[in-house]
């Protein structure tokens, strides 16, 4: 049966790199981040789903006003096994982020283009790699007649980018997944394919907005500089951050917390103005031994400071606060089932560890279910000139059509 899968996977590389490049060609970008969602690769992909051989096809479309079509689609595809005792799921996500500076890229984001070996495009790893490689992993036991014993699900999530409150949450609260079933989230990796991930940082999103008040930058007497108390605001609150959270633990590939200045909103059109408001951002990863309210205790501290010395109004608000679950033990099924499949197809000893990335996987942690993330990547996501290797396409759709065919 290997051989027949490793055969089939090699016989059908033409079309599996065909539908990367259609994906890459959709533009979904998370209206949150002002894309325009999900709707258009949802039906893309339901329209490919009904070519196939699944038992069951549904549709879980979350409300939201955002988006002018009023909903975001999430995807649920069923392949019954012969006898099955749970459901294995598969689940990627159809959101991307945003292309940012064009002048980065070596051509157009979404029109995807192959060089040296690669496709690029935005979402051509993140999450593209993966949710084609699960895609035609199963839909190469299907070409072959391949029943597993157990239930094999693909699952194509909304909102995974800006905290999923429209995808797998959503998918929670409806009541679908069983503790009993195992759960795979081919999200994140390393070029190797020999690490897997069982355990997740906390993630804390700082909004800081400092109100001043504007005036001509010839009369500063009269303004109330935003953004300078913004930077000082922001340098001390960097320094402290680093030097109060030190703790290292090795179970993660980056062993202690991160503490990152990222976004910064626009403020004033002209250089001879002094502005009255600024915002700013830091997308914080926290080792999980520490209490985010505790984190968010030091920011006000250090904000009163601030706000008294430069006579403004500092606002802190928090669009993404998740504290970290525990981890899925490094010995459950799940895991030494796909090592098992990594030692078999490319003779490597895979390891488990932890990231400071943010996947679907800690969402299902907190619900109590056992999540796993794998893949074989090169960590170009949300970079400009984002890629995937057809060589680590492939190579995973082998793994993922092995793994299938044994569950």
């Amino acid at each position: 049966m290997k051989e027949k899968i490793l055969e089939h996977v090699e016989k059908n590389k033409d079309e599996i790199i065909e539908t990367s490049k259609r994906f890459i060609s959709i533009n979904s970008v998370n209206p949150r981040a002002g894309g325009p969602g999900e709707k258009e690769v949802a039906e893309w992909l339901e329209s490919y789903l009904k070519t196939m051989k699944f038992d069951e096809i549904k549709r879980y479309d979350a409300p939201d006003d955002i988006v002018e079509y009023g909903f975001r689609p999430n995807i649920v595809a069923i392949y019954k096994g012969t006898s099955p005792e749970r459901t294995i799921w598969f689940i990627t996500h159809m959101d991307k982020v945003p292309e940012g500076d064009l002048s980065l890229w070596d051509h157009d984001p979404f029109d995807p283009v192959i060089k040296d070996g690669k496709i690029y495009g935005r979402g051509a790893e993140d999450n593209g790699s993966s949710l084609v490689a699960t895609l035609h992993g199963l839909k190469t036991l299907m070409d072959l007649n391949i029943r597993p014993k157990n239930n094999i699900a693909l699952v194509f999530v909304s909102d995974e980018e800006t905290g999923s409150d429209y995808g797998i949450k959503y998918l929670v609260k409806q009541g679908i997944f069983d503790k009993n079933d195992w759960y795979y989230v081919p999200d994140s990796g390393n070029p190797e394919g020999s690490f897997i991930e069982i355990a997740e940082k906390s993630i804390l999103w700082l909004k800081i907005v400092t109100e001043g008040k504007q005036a001509h930058a010839s009369a500063p007497t009269v303004a109330k500089n935003a953004h300078r108390a913004a930077i000082y605001f922001a340098k001390e609150l960097d320094e402290f951050l680093h030097e109060k959270y030190v703790a290292k633990d090795p179970l993660f590939n980056i062993p202690f917390s991160t503490f990152e200045p990222t976004k910064k909103e626009h403020n004033v059109d002209n250089i001879n103005t002094i502005p009255g408001t600024d915002i700013m951002y830091f997308d914080c990863r926290i080792l999980p031994q520490y209490d985010l309210n505790e984190i968010l205790a030091d920011v006000e501290n250090i904000k009163k400071k601030y706000e008294e010395k430069f006579g403004v109004k500092i606002h802190i608000e928090t669009p993404q606060m998740e504290k970290a679950p525990d981890p899925t033990p490094a010995d459950h099924p799940s895991v030494l089932k796909l090592k098992e499949a990594i030692k078999e197809l490319r003779n490597i000893d895979a390891t488990v560890g932890g990231i400071g990335g943010g996947t679907c996987a800690a969402i299902l942690r907190e619900a109590g279910l056992p999540a796993l993330v794998w893949g074989t990547m090169d960590h170009t996501a949300h970079q400009p000139n984002e890629y995937i290797k057809i060589e680590h396409l492939i190579a995973d759709t082998k793994i993922y059509a092995y793994l299938m065919a044994n569950l």
